[in-house]
């Protein structure tokens, strides 16, 4: 057969390693779109390089008659998996399950089990060995060590260790991390509620989820997707950001409301404009202070049930305390400032500033604690959009207390 004429092997090391890496670059729909024009051997090898939460994010915004062919194409424990880990709830640990290497039955000789190991070491990388009764059941692990030094006759059951910790598939991602953080195995075995071997996890895979989900954190507390990454087409980037803008205007022309309630106070105090960015921004960033100690409590699991109360508390005297020490170096500005303009109020207006510093500092550390707890107990992302929320509420609650109190103990 002329070369022409040959059916496709596959990708050559280059192109398949750049596909890859595209595939790595994008978010999942992108991804997606971007193996779909490759035949279904092509896409089952790419998939089998990438993470394996990716990689059934990708399975989802395949075609179903693609995803099928991609199943066959791929090696039959491979496929297995796959399918196993679609079974498994959005977000879970089970979704980044690889299938178990290296599992033997309790009565296997040392020597057998060397010699079946022989060829897998070749072609995969094997931290430990897994014993498991007929129904699949974890009975034990092996380690290579204890392969080493063990007689040749001697059977799995007298060399392997029956105190394994294991995770179960329907754990989350932060649950999963709070169980391993003082344990950092390699390698954790995922077993059902039965004690059946499901499938592995490795360490390494854990860390980097959960790198990506703090990374994606960031993001999200000012609208950006986690879908977006740099790679990401103008459109897409668009698409995900925009929406968020538009309701960060909405906001924005609550804030405007509040200065426009009290327009009578700004014409005849035209002082206040100058000072009314400072009480907004000092305001913002005590929120924004509180807003990333609960985010990363929540994130860590500190943030225990029935302590929210105790956080709001602390944040909120410490909006008290931080508002009282800058707001005297506000009110001592206020007051050079309107004695250079020779106002007879310098002084009131200089309490006026005070007081509102104080005040909006403790409702920014208030809402920097309970906006993120709101999302949560409503079945958001903590940090979906906070920043844009909590900016509304500072920025109406520093210009509403500056003007009102203007409005109440000077005009």
């Amino acid at each position: 057969m002329p070369p022409a004429q040959q059916p496709a092997a596959g990708p050559g090391p280059e192109s398949h390693h750049d596909i890859v890496a595209a595939a790595k670059a994008r978010s999942p729909g992108e991804a997606a779109a971007l193996l779909a024009g490759h035949p279904a051997a092509i896409i089952a090898a790419v998939l089998q390089d990438l993470a394996p939460a990716l990689t059934q994010d990708i399975l989802i915004e395949l075609p179903g008659g693609l995803v099928d062919a991609v199943m066959h194409a791929a090696p039959a424990e491979v496929a297995a998996q796959w399918r196993l880990n679609q079974s498994c709830a959005q977000g879970s640990i089970g979704r980044m399950m690889v299938p178990p290497l290296a599992v033997f039955r309790p009565g296997t000789r040392v020597r057998d089990t060397i010699e079946q190991l022989r060829p897998m070491v070749r072609s995969a990388f094997i931290t430990y060995g897994y014993v498991t009764d007929d129904s699949g059941r974890l009975l034990g692990i092996i380690t290579m060590r204890d392969l080493l030094f063990a007689d040749d006759d001697v059977t799995l059951d007298a060399v392997m260790h029956r105190d394994v910790f294991t995770l179960q598939p329907e754990l989350g991602l932060a649950d999963a991390m709070k169980l391993v953080l003082d344990r950092h195995y390699p390698v954790y075995p995922v077993c059902d509620d039965e004690g059946r071997l499901l499938g592995l996890i490795r360490g390494q895979t854990l860390f980097e989820e959960q790198a990506f989900e703090i990374t994606a954190q960031v993001g999200s507390m000012v609208g950006v997707e986690k879908e977006e990454r740099l790679a990401t087409p103008l459109p897409g980037s668009f698409r995900f950001r925009h929406p968020w803008l538009q309701i960060n205007l909405a906001t924005a022309f609550v804030a405007g409301a509040v200065v426009a309630i009290f327009q009578d106070t700004v014409d005849r105090l035209v002082i206040l404009a100058l000072f009314l960015p400072i009480l907004a921004g000092q305001s913002g960033n005590t929120g924004c202070q509180a807003l990333a100690v609960t985010l990363r409590g929540m994130t860590l699991g500190e943030l225990k049930a029935g302590a929210e109360r105790a956080l709001v508390v602390k944040e909120a005297s410490l909006g008290a305390l931080n508002g009282a020490f800058t707001g005297i170096v506000a009110a001592l500005g206020m007051y050079i400032v309107a004695s250079y303009q020779s106002n007879p109020d310098a002084l009131m207006l200089a309490i006026v500033v005070w007081i509102a510093l104080v005040g909006s500092c403790v409702a920014s550390g208030i809402c920097g604690a309970m906006v993120p707890l709101t999302l949560k107990r409503f079945g958001f992302d903590p940090a979906t959009a906070s920043s844009i929320f909590l900016t509304t509420a500072t920025d109406v609650v520093s210009m509403g207390l500056l003007l009102g109190l203007a409005t109440v103990l000077v005009l």
